[in-house]
C-alpha cells in the first residue's frame, strides 16, 4: 500500500453565505492509495468553520502509516486506528477511508453502492443550495437550479421571509431549509416554522444552537416540518444523542469520517426511528459519488457539491429527474476528464 496526495482549491461559482459564514473556494485535500495495481481515490473538503486545514490535513497523513491497511480491510479497526492519531480531524479521515472503499470495490469488482446494498431504484431527488444573498443574486443563482426538483436555502438572519419571498417568485418546487444554528428565540423560531411549512419547506435543519438540546426538542416536538440536527450530529454516538432532540439527522462524509461510520450513523438511526438525510459539503464528483453510494439508504438527500463548483477536477456523474444516476463502475466509478 502507497498513500499520496495533493492540495486542490475547490472554487465557487457564487460567493457561499450561510447564517456565521462567507467563503468564495474551498481548500481540499485529494487522497490517492495504490494498492496491488490499483488506487483508490479519496477526497477531504475542509470548510473553514470546521477547523480542518490543509495543514493539518498533511500533518496528519504524515502520521499515517499505510501499513495499518490490510485487504480485506476491516474498516472499523481502521477507523479505530485513524482516531488514535487524531480524536477530530473527520474530513481527512473520510478522504483516506473513500479511497480504501474505493479499492475494496476495485479488488471485489462490485460497484460501492452495490457493497453498501443500495438500491438505485430508491435514490431520492438531490437539493441545490442556494446561499444568502440579494434578492437579485437569489434569482441569477436560480438559474443553475432548472434541473433540480428541490432547492435548499440557507437561512438564519433577519432577511429570511425576503430570501424565501423572492425564491418563490421565481419557482414553487420544494423547499429545504438550513438556519445553521442561526435562530435563537423558541416562539419566533415556531412561527418562522408555521410559515415556511406554508411555503412548501419539507424540513428544517438546525434551527437552533447545536449546544442547546432543550431548544431543539422543544421545537422538534412543536414544528409542522421535520427538524434535522445537522451541525449537532458529527459521528457515531451523536446519533443516540439526537433521538428525542431532533426528528431526523443530516449525514455528511467530512463529518463522519467516510463511509463506512456513515453506514453505521445510517443503520443506528434506523434503529432509532429518525430520519435520513445525506448532505455534503463543498466537493467534488469523487465525495459526491461515495456519499451516491449510501444516498439510496436515507430519506433526502443534498448533493450538490460539483455543480456549485467551476473546476471539479472529474466528469460529472451521471444526473437525470433530478437524481444522481449509480453506474456499474468497479468502486465509486470515478471517471477522469
Amino acid at each position: 500500500m502507497h498513500l499520496t496526495y495533493q492540495p486542490f482549491e475547490l472554487e465557487l461559482k457564487h460567493t457561499f453565505t450561510i447564517a456565521k459564514f462567507s467563503r468564495t473556494s474551498t481548500p481540499l485535500m485529494l487522497v490517492q492509495l495504490h494498492h496491488e495495481g490499483l488506487t483508490g481515490y479519496g477526497e477531504a473538503s475542509m470548510v473553514p468553520y470546521m477547523g480542518e486545514s490543509i495543514q493539518s490535513a498533511t500533518d496528519f497523513l504524515k502520521q499515517v502509516d499505510v501499513l495499518q491497511f490490510k485487504y480485506p480491510f476491516d474498516f472499523a479497526a481502521i477507523n479505530h486506528y485513524l482516531d488514535t492519531i487524531a480524536p477530530d480531524q473527520p474530513a481527512i479521515k473520510a478522504a483516506i477511508d473513500i479511497a480504501l472503499n474505493d479499492i475494496d470495490g476495485k479488488l471485489r469488482q462490485q460497484p460501492c453502492w452495490k457493497l453498501y446494498s443500495s438500491d438505485p431504484a430508491k435514490m431520492p431527488v438531490t437539493s441545490f443550495t442556494v446561499g444568502i444573498d440579494t434578492p437579485e443574486m437569489i434569482v441569477k443563482k436560480l438559474q443553475d437550479a432548472k434541473d433540480f426538483k428541490v432547492i435548499k436555502v440557507k437561512l438564519g438572519r433577519d432577511s429570511d421571509k425576503e430570501l424565501i419571498n423572492t425564491i418563490r417568485s421565481v419557482t414553487n418546487v420544494p423547499l429545504f431549509v438550513d438556519a445553521n444554528q442561526g435562530w435563537a428565540d423558541r416562539g419566533q423560531s415556531l412561527d418562522m416554522c408555521h410559515w415556511l411549512h406554508e411555503q412548501g419547506v419539507l424540513l428544517i435543519e438546525q434551527p437552533m444552537l447545536k449546544t442547546d438540546m432543550d431548544g431543539n426538542a422543544w421545537l422538534s416536538e412543536r414544528s409542522p416540518v421535520p427538524i434535522i440536527g445537522d451541525e449537532a450530529v458529527q459521528r457515531l454516538p451523536d446519533v443516540t444523542k439526537a433521538a428525542g432532540v431532533y426528528n431526523g439527522i443530516n449525514i455528511k462524509l467530512m463529518k463522519s469520517a467516510g463511509m463506512y461510520e456513515a453506514h453505521q450513523m445510517i443503520l443506528k438511526a434506523r434503529e432509532l426511528g429518525l430520519k435520513l438525510m445525506i448532505g455534503c459539503m463543498s466537493e467534488t464528483s469523487c465525495a459526491t459519488l461515495a456519499a451516491a453510494a449510501l444516498a439510496p439508504l436515507c430519506d433526502w438527500a443534498d448533493l450538490d457539491g460539483p455543480f456549485l463548483t467551476t473546476n471539479n477536477p472529474y466528469v460529472l456523474p451521471g444526473f437525470a429527474d433530478g437524481k444522481w444516476v449509480l453506474n456499474d463502475g468497479y468502486g465509486l466509478g470515478l471517471e477522469f476528464k
